[in-house]
């Protein structure tokens, strides 16, 4: 009876934790191990000759830490930041460097425990759709959540360059 248990409470805790948030009234969720922290928008420094979407670089206890607006990269409308606007500031090792950038997005809600049985295969929408950056979907309580990888959003081109990563680590 006791091994029937601990099998049980085993299988209980094989989740992640996904925080979710909306953009353009889609919900995405990211792992909640790649959080570094959830600010209010306000305003960053911009950078001059980037795309649109990447809306500058904030000050975050003195490291400079890229702000990419996420519906804008997945060729959304342009929305007003207001107060309900969020900055979810990422961290993640990119080629053994942390690496930490800012999204911005529409506001965030919940914090969901998910498992690898929960998560679908993302759908293939072919190259009009940028699914790059998801790693599957879930079905939250009859709601889609499309699970983005903040992996490999930290590993982009526009957040990283890979000629700079191998001359640092020489």
């Amino acid at each position: 009876m006791s091994e029937d248990m601990t099998e049980e409470s085993t299988e209980q805790k094989e989740f992640d934790q996904y925080l979710t948030y909306s953009i353009a009234d889609e919900v995405y969720g990211v792992k909640l191990l790649s959080v570094q922290e959830i600010r209010g928008w306000e305003s960053v420094a911009r950078v001059p000759n980037t795309p649109s979407y990447i809306k500058g670089v904030l000050n975050l206890r003195g490291t400079a830490v890229p702000v990419v607006d996420l519906r804008l990269r997945g060729h959304c409308e342009e929305a007003l930041y207001n107060a309900s606007t969020v900055l979810i500031v990422l961290r993640g090792l990119v080629n053994g460097l942390e690496r930490n950038a800012g999204i911005v997005v529409d506001s965030v809600s919940d914090v969901l425990n998910v498992t690898a049985k929960e998560i679908r295969k993302t759908p293939e929408f072919g190259d009009r759709i940028d699914t790059d950056f998801l790693n599957g979907l879930i079905d939250a309580d009859g709601q889609m959540v499309m699970l983005f990888d903040a992996e490999k959003f930290l590993m982009s081109p526009d957040l990283c360059d890979e000629t700079e990563d191998e001359d640092e680590q020489e």
